[in-house]
C-alpha cells in the first residue's frame, strides 16, 4: 500500500550479555520473523540492549557517593549511590527539583538521570548507563546487519525521554546510521501553494516513537523492523544523531 509503514517486532532476540555481536543477534531474530531484509529497511534497537552488549551497567554496591552526590540525594530523596552515577554521567546539571534531577549528558542529551535506568533488569542494585556514542553503536550494528545478511539497513537507537510541557514519555533516536534524521521542509511549498519556513521533521524520533508501538515494556523484544521509510534512507552511515537533532546552545531560548 502506498504510504504505509510497517512495524514489527523482531522475536527470539533475548537477553543480552557483554560482548555479543547485537547485528548478529537481529540478523537471526529476522529470519524467526519471517522477515526478509532490504535496502530501504530500518531497524530500531532499544538502548538498553546495547549498553548491555557495551558493558555499560553498574551494580550500585560498587559506587561511592562524594560530598555533592550525597547533598543532591538528600534534597530529592534519591539513593546517593545513584546520585553519583548521574553526576559522573553529566557535564552539567540543568534542574533538580521536586524529587527529579535533569542532567546534559557528555553526549549533549538533555533527560532524566543521565539516561541511567534500572527496569527490565534483574536486581534492584543493577542500573544501565547510556552507551558511551550511541552513534557509533549504531555504525557498528549497521555493518554486523551488512555481514549477516547482504543487506544495509539503517539502524536506530532509541531511548524512552520525558518532553517538556507534556505528560508521559516517548522514545527518540539516540543514535542513528542510515537515516536522514531530519527532513527539512522549510522553502518547500506547502499543499496550497505557500512557502514552509519552519518545517523541519524529526524523522528518526517518529520512527523510534512508531517502533515502540510494537511492543510493551515487558514484552523483551529490544528491536524492531520497520518498512516503508525508504525515502529517508541513505547507503551512507551519515552524521548522526547527536550531530543533527542536539539543538545547538545558541538557538536554545530555556538555557
Amino acid at each position: 500500500m502506498s504510504g504505509a509503514v510497517v512495524v514489527t517486532a523482531v522475536e527470539g532476540v533475548g537477553e543480552v550479555g557483554a560482548g555479543e555481536r547485537i547485528g548478529g543477534l537481529i540478523a537471526a531474530g529476522l529470519g524467526r520473523t519471517g522477515v526478509e531484509p532490504r535496502d530501504g529497511d530500518v531497524i530500531v534497537v532499544s538502548q538498553k540492549v546495547v549498553s548491555k552488549a557495551e558493558g555499560r551497567t553498574r551494580e550500585l554496591a560498587t559506587v561511592e557517593p562524594g560530598p555533592r552526590a550525597r547533598k543532591l540525594a538528600g534534597e530529592l530523596g534519591r539513593d546517593p549511590r545513584l546520585v553519583e552515577l548521574v553526576l559522573a554521567e553529566s557535564r552539567r546539571v540543568v534542574r533538580a527539583a521536586a524529587g527529579v534531577l535533569i542532567t546534559e549528558t557528555h553526549g549533549g542529551w538533555i533527560c532524566a538521570n543521565a539516561g541511567i535506568d534500572s527496569s527490565n533488569l534483574p536486581t534492584d542494585e543493577l542500573v544501565t548507563l547510556l552507551p558511551l556514542d550511541a552513534d557509533v553503536s549504531a555504525r557498528r550494528i549497521r555493518a554486523e546487519l551488512v555481514a549477516h545478511t547482504g543487506t544495509r539497513p539503517g539502524v536506530l537507537i532509541a531511548d524512552s525521554f520525558g518532553r517538556p510541557w507534556r505528560i508521559g514519555q516517548a522514545d527518540v533516536a539516540i543514535g542513528c546510521a542510515g537515516i536522514n534524521a531530519l527532513d527539512d521542509w522549510r522553502g518547500r511549498a506547502d499543499a496550497h501553494g505557500r512557502a514552509l519556513a519552519a518545517t523541519v521533521v524529526a524523522v528518526a524520533d517518529e520512527l523510534a516513537a512508531a517502533a515502540d508501538l510494537a511492543r510493551t515494556k515487558t514484552s523483551a523484544t529490544p528491536a524492531v523492523h520497520v518498512r516503508g521509510a525508504e525515502r529517508w534512507w541513505t547507503a551512507e552511515d551519515g552524521p548522526g544523531a547527536a550531530a543533527t537533532l542536539q539543538r545547538p546552545e545558541r538557538e536554545d531560548l530555556f538555557r
